[in-house]
C-alpha cells in the first residue's frame, strides 16, 4: 500500500481518494488524472450530503473527469484510509487490469414489481458472464428509504443465482428525508444500483455482528408493514412499551438507545436485527427493515464488539492468505453503538489496519438477506506480483 496525502494506492492498484472539502483542488486534479489515463475501469464515490451537493457533484465529475463510468450515493458516514468520519467524500478506483465492471439502474423499486427486477438482473447477467467467469460479484447500493430492500436483495440474489451480493442502503446523514444515488451524471432516488464485477484479485464476501439474544420479548400487535412502522407491542404504544422493557424514559429514547438495544427475530436458527430507525411523534417507531404483526421481537445487547470484529478480520487473512483492502458496508447504528462504548477509536484502528474503505449505511445486503447493525465487507487477497503487504 503506498499512501500519498489525500490518496492511497493498494497492491492490487485500487486508488482510494479522500477529501472534505468540495472545492479540493489536489482531490479533483488526482482523480481527473486517473479518468485521463485511460487505465482505469470504474470509480465509486460514496459522500455527506451535508458537506457535498449531489448535482455538484454531478457537474465535477463531468467536467472534470469525463470518460471515467462511476457510481456513488450519499452515506451516513463515510469509510476510507483518510476518512472515518462524517462529512467526507470518498473515490475508490479500480483499474481495468484487474477489474471489469457493469452497472445498471434499477428504477421506481415500489412499483416495479419483483418479477421485473429478476428480469431485468438476469439479463444483464447473462450479457456480463460467460460459463467460464468464475471469479464475479455484485455490489448493491439502494435507496435506504425506500423500504423496499428486503423484496428488491431477494428479487438481485433470484436473479444473479450463483453471483455473491452485497452491498449497503444509502443514507442522508441520519436526516431520514431523502437519499441520493448517481450512476454516470444520472441523480435520483427510489432505486437501486446494481454493479457487476470481474476480478482478477482474489476475493471473499463476509459480515460480522456482535448482538447477543436476551429474554426480552416484545409481540408486534400493530403495524403498518408497507411503511416499516410498529405502533404497539404487546398491545401497548410502541415506543412506550420499548422504553419499558429496556428501562428507561420514553422521552429519552435517541439513535444511541437504539444502537445499544437493538431487536432481533429469530428466521431458521439465526437472530437477525431489526433496528429502530426513529421514533415518531405518535410514540410509533419506525425501523430500518421489514417488520409485520404478529412477529415475536427479542431485545439483544451489542457485546464485544472490539473482539468479534477483530476476529472477522483474522478470520478473512486465514481464508485468502492475507487483505489488501476491504470495501465494506458498516451499519450506522454499530458505528453509533461504537461511540457510546467509548470504542470508536479501536474499531477505526482494526479498519485502518484492514484498508476498509466504503460507507456507514442505512442497511446491508448480504446474499439474499437485507440485515441491520450488522459489517458485510468483500475483502481483496493482497497482490503479490504488486508487492502488496
Amino acid at each position: 500500500m503506498q499512501p500519498n496525502g489525500g490518496m492511497t494506492t493498494y497492491g492490487c492498484g485500487v486508488i482510494n481518494l479522500t477529501t472534505g472539502d468540495p472545492e479540493d483542488a489536489e482531490f479533483w486534479a488526482k482523480l481527473s488524472a486517473a479518468a485521463r489515463d485511460g487505465d482505469y475501469a470504474y470509480a465509486l464515490l460514496f459522500f455527506s450530503k451535508s458537506c457535498f451537493d449531489p448535482d455538484m457533484l454531478c457537474d465535477a465529475m463531468a467536467e472534470k473527469c469525463s470518460g471515467l463510468p462511476y457510481a456513488a450515493c450519499s452515506t451516513a458516514g463515510e469509510l476510507g484510509a483518510n476518512a472515518n468520519e462524517e462529512g467526507s467524500l470518498v473515490a475508490i478506483v479500480f483499474p481495468k487490469d484487474k477489474f471489469e465492471i457493469e452497472a445498471i439502474r434499477i428504477s421506481g423499486l415500489r412499483t416495479i414489481g419483483m418479477e421485473r427486477i429478476v428480469e431485468q438482473v438476469s439479463d444483464a447477467k447473462n450479457r456480463f458472464v460467460s460459463k467460464d467467469d468464475k471469479d464475479v460479484f455484485a455490489l448493491c447500493l439502494i435507496d435506504g428509504l425506500s423500504v423496499m430492500e428486503e423484496t428488491v436483495t431477494a428479487a438481485l440474489h433470484w436473479g444473479l443465482d450463483d453471483v455473491p451480493l452485497l452491498g449497503g442502503s444509502a443514507g442522508d446523514d441520519m436526516r431520514f428525508a431523502e437519499t441520493s444515488l448517481i450512476l454516470n451524471g444520472e441523480l435520483g432516488n427510489d432505486c437501486a444500483i446494481l454493479l457487476l464485477v470481474k476480478s482478477e484479485v482474489p476475493f471473499h464476501v463476509f459480515k460480522t455482528d456482535n448482538f447477543v439474544p436476551t429474554p426480552r420479548k416484545l409481540v408486534v400487535t400493530r403495524s403498518d408493514p408497507g411503511e416499516r412502522i410498529i405502533y404497539e407491542f404487546n398491545a401497548a404504544e410502541a415506543a412506550s412499551e420499548y422504553a419499558r422493557v429496556i428501562g428507561i424514559d420514553p422521552a429519552d429514547l435517541s439513535p444511541m438507545s437504539f444502537a445499544s438495544h437493538p431487536l432481533v427475530v429469530r428466521v431458521g436458527g439465526e437472530y437477525y436485527c431489526r433496528s429502530v430507525q426513529k421514533m415518531n411523534d405518535d410514540g410509533s417507531l419506525s425501523f430500518f427493515c421489514a417488520i409485520d404483526d404478529g412477529i415475536v421481537l427479542t431485545v439483544a445487547e451489542p457485546a464485544g464488539m472490539t473482539r468479534t470484529t477483530r476476529q472477522a478480520f483474522q478470520d478473512v487473512k486465514n481464508q485468502i492468505g492475507g487483505i489488501d483492502f476491504v470495501l465494506g458496508f458498516d451499519c450506522v447504528l454499530r458505528r453509533i453503538d461504537a461511540q457510546n462504548r467509548q470504542a470508536t477509536q479501536r474499531i477505526a484502528e482494526i479498519y485502518r489496519e484492514n484498508n476498509v474503505v466504503g460507507f456507514n449505511t442505512y442497511g446491508e445486503q448480504y446474499l439474499s438477506m437485507h440485515l441491520n447493525q450488522t459489517f458485510t465487507g468483500i475483502a481483496f487477497g493482497q497482490a503479490e506480483d504488486k508487492g502488496a503487504n
